[in-house]
């Protein structure tokens, strides 16, 4: 509850919001205001001239313990070797489980990797008089590619337009502006470019029209159908077959009873219709997001998971995850920051040419955790493991 206080504004200062005046204001006005003192929350290791462009009305760090898990063992095409993966989180097990499901691909060889494609997008809608008006705009779209790309491809020395896929409904038509973004994410990327892209279309298509820029087609942190299908980001597979005996060795679980157990699991998904088939893909996504920079409100795309299993007729088992689409960046935003680069840097994936080795990185981590997890289940360890390793209570 707020405490009465003569003038409830946060102080801010417009020469320089980040030097220790400014952050000790705030500090003190919270602690004013709220009654709270913040110990924790007012320590940091990190230099507040480096948070322009990340954070405004700065007061302090949120300290989220850093697991270990691994060593990982990849067989990518950009990663390769093995890999110790930094898991930000408070949820006990979590580490424990990754580490277990990675112990057993890395003594099967190790967990093959393969990115399908890279691109992200911005979703233009235009609108129109008539759907025949609509329609000649889009032909007119198609045989201006080249203009368009041109003007887009002016306020960014990375980004390159890809193509721009249509999709007509009543008197509107939607887009999708796709563009390669190197080692960024893209989001602001390809809003600027897209921008410059629809003002030139603006200037010089012969009829009428108007447009927004997003149109929510582009489905910027939301899970949907149209990405997991097209791709946004990373389109990722990651991949592997185990020996049986391996499998119940580590996992006190026989092939056959998982594989069991994931068709009905495949049910269930239909059923409730999730954004994907899988166990958890979330968790190891969100774990290494926070550990390494990334916008974690995308973990609303990037959990999406199409899990595909087979029993091999001599027993071993096929498994495998795709990630249609996993929104990484190795460069920009938050990868810079102090601790965040540090997580990178465990892993060789921090700066340029580094974002599909972290992607095949994530993936492999996230094929570990759902078998780990999958087995927990149907050995019956699963609540056992969270009352002997997650069970933290004051």
């Amino acid at each position: 509850m707020l405490a009465v206080v003569t003038d409830l504004r946060i102080p801010r200062d417009r020469s320089d919001d980040y030097s220790a005046e400014a952050i000790g204001a705030r500090q003190e006005f919270l602690a004013a205001a709220t009654g709270a003192d913040q110990p924790h929350m007012r320590h940091f290791s990190l230099d507040p001239q480096t948070l322009p462009g990340n954070i405004e009305n700065f007061l302090g760090v949120a300290q989220v313990p850093v697991g270990l898990a691994g060593p990982l063992l990849v067989n990518g095409e950009h990663a390769q070797g093995e890999f110790l993966v930094p898991l930000a989180t408070t949820e006990g097990t979590l580490v424990a489980s990754y580490s277990r499901g990675m112990k057993l691909f890395r003594e099967a060889g190790g967990i093959t990797t393969t990115v399908l494609d890279d691109k992200m997008q911005r979703a233009p809608v235009f609108s129109f008089e008539s759907a025949r008006e609509a329609r000649a705009f889009g032909e007119w779209l198609t045989e201006h590619f080249d203009e368009v790309a041109a003007a887009a491809e002016t306020t960014t020395t990375t980004g390159k337009l890809l193509e721009i896929q249509q999709f007509s409904v009543s008197k509107l038509l939607y887009t999708r502006f796709n563009y390669s973004t190197g080692d960024a994410a893209g989001q602001n990327m390809t809003g600027k470019a897209t921008f410059a892209a629809c003002a030139w279309i603006k200037l010089n298509y012969p009829g009428e029209l108007h447009f927004v820029l997003e149109g929510q087609f582009a489905t910027d942190k939301k899970t949907s159908v149209v990405n997991m299908l097209h791709t946004r980001g990373k389109r990722v597979v990651a991949e592997a077959t185990l020996p049986a005996d391996l499998v119940l060795k580590h996992l006190n679980v026989s092939t056959d009873k998982l594989f069991a157990a994931r068709l009905k699991g495949q049910l269930g998904s239909i059923m409730s219709v999730t954004n994907n088939n899988g166990n958890h893909s979330a968790n190891g996504i969100t774990a290494i997001f926070i550990a390494t920079g990334q916008d974690v409100a995308n973990v609303a795309e990037s959990s999406a998971l199409y899990g595909f299993t087979e029993l091999l007729p001599n027993g071993d088992l096929y498994v495998s995850v795709t990630l249609p689409s996993l929104i990484i960046a190795t460069y920009g935003g938050g990868t810079g920051l102090a601790t965040q680069r540090e997580g990178l840097e465990i892993m060789d994936c921090y700066g340029a040419g580094k974002a599909r080795k972290l992607a095949e990185i994530i993936a492999a981590t996230v094929l570990a955790g759902e078998l780990s997890l999958g087995a927990a289940v149907v050995a019956e360890e699963w609540v056992q493991a969270h009352d002997d390793l997650g069970r933290n209570r004051p």
